[in-house]
């Protein structure tokens, strides 16, 4: 899998900009602000329907443009697929594959994988639980395309059921005689109501959750063993990277899934009601759900230490890099193809070990494309590379010299 031709029309610093792309490493280089990223970033947006340095799309659009355009022609075992795809802040986004239109955006996911590291990627390690939960859901998506959807259901029973505890929070609390202002039943009547209807969220909840929680159980399983590989690999030493997951199931619950139990969808599903009967009050009280994927988190971990708060720069740095090697290695057998890997100025942050390490593992990969400030930040044991350079938002191919 390659991307043989990159289209860009108002996105980011781009009025317009046709980049042909071939297998292999490809580099671009140029002063920082000139535009290297957004190509890249259009690259990982085609196949994600998102980005990796902002999480609404209105700054992905130019500057005094209604919508930005990115098109991708997707090489795949030797047949090409045409991705379109039409941002519009404010309204909802339009895909073509190959000229058609699809009724929903992400039908389009899958057409195009890519596995990206950039220097956001440190927040895997530092950042909040957001940073992580992100990561695990994207590389489910990357795997299966169809967990979009249901990440996408999960997110909408929640902020359903976030609505009710607050707007039902005036009958629900304990000793509560109030009403809500257009609850003119009386107040026993309306508590009743309302605890019923949050039942039935409550397993709402339960059913999609449970789905959505026993994949990243699996997905984890699958990724332990590459990226203990990786990790070793990018800092040349035997730590023993792990990661754990920690739930916001009760504790004796929480504590099975730490220890790599994957219990199966039923049960995480009985789980989760069981875990919400237990924090009803706290939830009541504070008007968000307190239980379920949305509030669980990845605990990264050199050795018996988390990695947030001991790790040092460079641990921390090839822990983020270790996962996202290990997921381009997860993918790479599970479909039996490479997905595009993308390096965003990443060499200027790894010493001269760590470089030459990452450059002899990507190396047969069948895509690279790589972003750099200056030519000399790329090893040498990359080899022979196409070459771009980047400036005010123009792209032009570098002369190779003359063997």
């Amino acid at each position: 899998m390659y991307v043989r031709h990159l289209s860009l029309g108002s996105f980011r610093s781009y009025e317009t900009a046709e980049l042909p792309l071939g297998p292999g490493v490809t580099t671009f280089e140029g002063l920082n602000g000139q535009g290297k990223t957004n190509l890249v970033e259009a690259i990982g947006y085609l196949a994600t329907l998102g980005s990796h340095r902002v999480a609404q799309d209105a700054p992905l659009v130019r500057h005094g443009a209604e919508e930005a355009i990115v098109r991708g022609v997707v090489v795949r075992d030797g047949r090409e697929t045409l991705i379109e795809l039409e941002i519009t802040p404010g309204r909802a986004n339009r895909a073509k594959l190959n000229r058609s239109p699809v009724t929903r955006t992400r039908e389009v996911l899958g057409s195009l994988r890519t596995v990206l590291f950039a220097p956001e990627d440190l927040a895997l390690v530092k950042g909040d639980p957001s940073e992580r939960r992100r990561f695990l859901d994207d590389l489910l998506v990357q795997r299966q395309p169809r967990w979009a959807g249901v990440r996408a259901d999960y997110d909408k029973v929640v902020k359903q059921r976030n609505a009710l505890l607050k707007s039902a929070a005036p009958v629900l609390r304990k000793g509560s005689r109030r009403r809500s202002a257009y609850d003119q039943a009386p107040v026993e009547d309306s508590r009743a109501s309302a605890l019923h209807t949050l039942d039935v969220w409550d397993q709402h909840l339960a059913q999609v959750g449970s789905s959505l929680l026993y994949a990243r159980l699996r997905l984890l399983r699958d990724l332990g063993p590459y990226l203990a590989q990786a990790y070793d690999e990018v800092s040349a030493g035997q730590s023993d990277a792990r990661v754990t997951y920690r739930s916001s199931l009760h504790e004796e619950a929480a504590a099975r899934l730490a220890e790599g139990e994957v219990p199966e969808i039923p049960e995480l599903a009985e789980l989760i009601v069981d875990s919400l009967a237990r924090v009803r009050d706290q939830e009541v009280e504070r008007g968000i759900t307190l239980v379920g994927p949305h509030r669980d988190d990845l605990v990264l971990g050199l050795g018996d230490l988390p990695a947030k708060g001991y790790a040092s720069h460079g641990e921390s740095w090839s822990f983020a890099l270790g996962l996202r090697l290990a997921a381009f290695q997860l993918l790479r057998t599970d479909l039996r193809e490479d997905p595009v890997l993308i390096l965003d100025d990443v060499f200027a942050e790894l010493d001269a070990g760590r470089r030459s390490r990452l450059a002899g593992l990507v190396a047969d990969c069948e895509q690279v494309l790589i972003t750099a400030a200056v030519g000399d930040d790329i090893p040498s044991e990359l080899g022979e590379s196409a070459r771009f350079h980047v400036k005010r938002g123009e792209v032009n191919p570098v002369e190779q010299p003359a063997s």
